[in-house]
């Protein structure tokens, strides 16, 4: 994934509108083409409207919950609509839920067959509360953020994930059915391992130039919020740096059939983050962690910006959770810079983001959704 250097286009959406999402019944939002501050007490729905615009872009929560979840308890169906700006000409994008069917999305009135098509036409970064879990979880978490960028960024990589997933668990039933059958026929599985191969090398390649893209631009962006002295550091863990996924399906293949499952190949990749020489998971305070979380999103969004040519949504998710007030205020005078695009942020503080915002002459718009679900603008 070499980087593609094209002039910026624009990404604006003006309108959303929200039908029996999770809470939202009915709301609608005519949002301010640079900062959009939405405030309101916890429960009250300000993620909702920030996971309606991820849903939109990716197809699915950021959240994790099924499509299902995301329907108004008691309803049966859910509508997104957003009206929106991209590359100077204008668009109406919606996504519908209905519980028991696939999910539809459609562009102008056109329905979209494949959803992996629809990913990366309105890019998005989002930095949430969640995002602790990057240093402290397990690998799959650091994989979903490299698949999540990458994604957006390249169709053939997206294309060759999906098909590496799909063999990889035909593989994985087939080893057990052999299993609990006492059988094993060697030309299936070299029929699931041809897939496996083709595709974990698309995967790897991609996965390792995004590492490299990486690790100058979160270093760039911590030094900015932090100021600190320390150097922070990505690296991308992989069997495949050693040997060829043929090579260690090959090496592998006595031990596969023993655990039933396919034991090592791209979905066991890693990103290591240091500090200095050290895990950061280990010996980096709060206040560092929380740095380098949004030093390594900023990173996303400038990775996403430089392949696509437009600058992603920026969604920030109850941000002084994550940073005391001089590191917001260093945030958002960064963020509001001309390099970046839309940005809406949640809080359940509006005075402190109007004083904040008022103090950095903030381009922006606030809403407060009420305790009964109201949206007053402020």
């Amino acid at each position: 994934m070499s980087p593609i250097f094209v002039p910026m286009e624009n990404l604006l959406v003006h309108a959303l509108e929200l039908t029996h999402f999770k809470n939202h019944r009915s709301s609608s939002w005519q949002f301010n083409p640079k900062v959009n501050i939405i405030s309101g007490n916890n429960g009250n729905g300000k993620t909702n409207v920030l996971d309606a615009l991820h849903y939109l872009s990716l197809t699915k929560s950021y959240l994790n919950t099924s499509d299902g979840q995301n329907i108004t308890h008691g309803e049966s169906m859910s509508l997104l609509k957003a009206k929106l700006e991209r590359k100077s000409s204008e668009h109406v994008l919606d996504l519908g839920l209905k519980k028991g069917q696939k999910k539809k999305v459609r562009l102008d009135g056109k329905e979209i067959d494949r959803l992996a098509d629809h990913v990366g036409y309105m890019p998005v970064v989002m930095i949430t509360p969640m995002d602790r879990d990057l240093i402290i979880d397990a690998a799959e978490t650091r994989r979903k953020l490299m698949d999540t960028t990458v994604s957006q960024n390249d169709k053939r990589y997206l294309n060759a994930l999906m098909a590496y997933n799909r063999a990889l668990t035909q593989r994985n039933t087939t080893l057990k059915y052999f299993a609990s059958n006492r059988t094993y026929d060697a030309e299936m599985i070299g029929l699931y391992n041809e897939q496996l191969a083709h595709n974990a090398t698309i995967i790897f390649e991609a996965r390792k130039a995004f590492a490299s893209e990486l690790l100058p631009l979160l270093t760039h962006y911590y030094q900015l919020l932090s100021g600190g002295k320390e150097t922070v550091g990505v690296r991308y863990k992989s069997a495949l740096h050693e040997s060829s996924m043929t090579d260690l399906l090959t090496e592998n293949e006595s031990k596969d059939r023993v655990l039933q499952y396919t034991s090592n190949g791209p979905h066991r990749d890693d990103l290591v983050f240091h500090l200095g020489e050290h895990p950061i998971k280990r010996v980096g305070s709060q206040g560092q962690q929380k740095s380098f979380l949004i030093a390594l999103k900023l990173a996303q969004f400038e990775i996403t910006k430089r392949h696509l040519g437009m600058p992603p949504l920026l969604l920030l998710d109850d941000i002084f959770d994550k940073l005391d007030e001089g590191r917001v205020a260093n945030l958002l005078s960064l963020v509001h810079t001309e390099e970046f695009g839309q940005i809406f942020i949640t809080d359940t503080h509006p005075e402190r983001m109007l004083e904040l915002s008022e103090n950095l002459k903030l381009n922006h718009s606030t809403f407060e959704i009420t305790d009964d679900g109201e949206i007053q603008s402020l």
